[in-house]
Parts: C-alpha cells; structure tokens; sequence
C-alpha cells in the first residue's frame, strides 16, 4: 500500500513522534526487575514483525496482519509497548523491504493506534465495571482488543489508498475479522497469564481483581 501525498506521513510520523516522546518522557524502564523484561514480552516483540508484514511475505495485499500491540501493551503498559514498538518496526521493515512511508504507517495503525484505544477502553472498564477477574479477562483481554483494533483498522481502511482489486466493504470486514481473530489470541494468552504467571501482565494486580471474602480486594 503506497501514500497518495506527504501530508498523511507526515501527520502519521508527527503522531508517532509525540506517543514516542511522552513514553520517554515517562522512564517507563524504571518499573522494569534488575534481571530485565520478562522473556514472553521480547518473544512477542519478536514475533510482532512477522505479523505485521505477512501480506508482504506472502505476497497476498488481501491478507490483514494480526497487530498484537494490545497484547503487548496489557503486557508491558502503555509507555514500555510504544518504546518496543520501534525496534519492532524497524525488523518490520527490513523483513517486508518496506519503505520509509509504510513503516510508520504500519506503526500507527497496527500498533500505535490499536494500543493507545485498548489503553483508553481498559481504562474505562477499570473505572467504570467491578474489578472482577473475568472482568479483566474478557474487558480487556478480549472485548477491549477487538474493538481496539476493528476502529484502528477502519480508520486506516477509510484514510488511505485501497489495495488495488479491494473494495472498501471488503477491506473492512477484512480488517474486522483479523481484529477479532487477534483478540481471541490476546484473551486466550491474558486468561493463561492470569492463571499462571500473572507478574507477566504490568496491567494486572491480583490487589484489584481478585476479590476477598468480605467483598474487599486484596
């Protein structure tokens, strides 16, 4: 998918440059154990590439890439996600032979935008629903993601140039169906890490979701 003009890259670029700097501006690393992140955070960073640019590798513009920023932002935080965002556009990059306009769009709309929604949906149903452990697991594992990722989907399907052979209908049920298929995946993964290893999850505490028998959280 190419620009039709400089003014989207920039506005895109210029986004991507303010989320980075309020993530720095934040020192989010200082949250981070002597020994580093966990190993499933840089796994998933590791993988996100791949993904991200799996109609390049096979050669199918109809193939949506799964984004995984929500995942990795209930992993990490908001600030932690948008720093390994660049590193993994990057790999993106070379793997996809991408140009300078497709990496940042890729970064805004498969993991800037998708991670910044889930952070503001999760916010909502930290707020505004009891702090349950389902609560968690299908607010903001799964309903958050996919409505996450079907609104930064549309949004780019309706902002930029379509695939040529794709119509518009068919590019956004296209996008919808791989924002719900990425959020089965993140539930899937959130209900595994709260069961087992929940210190892997930065946006999980059991002091919240995990009610005691006077009805208080721990």
């Amino acid at each position: 998918m190419v620009w039709s003009s400089p003014i989207p890259i920039a506005a895109a670029a210029l986004v991507a440059a303010t989320a980075l700097a309020m993530a720095l501006a934040l020192r989010p690393w200082r949250s981070l154990p002597p020994s580093g992140p966990p190993w499933p955070w840089l796994a998933w960073c590791a993988l996100l590439p791949l993904s991200w640019v799996a109609d390049r590798l096979g050669a199918m513009p109809a193939a949506q890439p799964l984004p995984g920023a929500c995942l990795l932002m209930l992993m990490a935080g908001w600030p932690l996600a948008v720093l390994a965002l660049v590193p993994v556009a990057v790999a993106a990059a070379w793997l996809g032979d991408l140009s300078a306009a497709e990496t940042v769009q890729r970064t805004l709309w498969l993991g800037l935008a998708p991670a910044t929604l889930a952070l503001a949906l999760g916010s909502a149903v930290r707020r505004w629903l009891p702090h349950h452990l389902f609560v968690y697991i299908l607010g903001r594992g799964f309903i958050a993601t996919a409505l996450a990722n079907t609104a930064a989907g549309a949004a780019q399907a309706l902002t930029e140039p379509l695939p040529r052979g794709l119509a518009l209908e068919d590019l956004l049920l296209a996008r919808g169906l791989a924002g719900w298929g990425d959020a089965v995946l993140t539930g899937m993964i959130v209900a595994i890490f709260v069961a087992f290893r929940p210190e892997w999850l930065a946006t999980y505490a059991d002091r919240l979701y995990l009610p005691t028998r006077n009805g208080d959280s721990r």
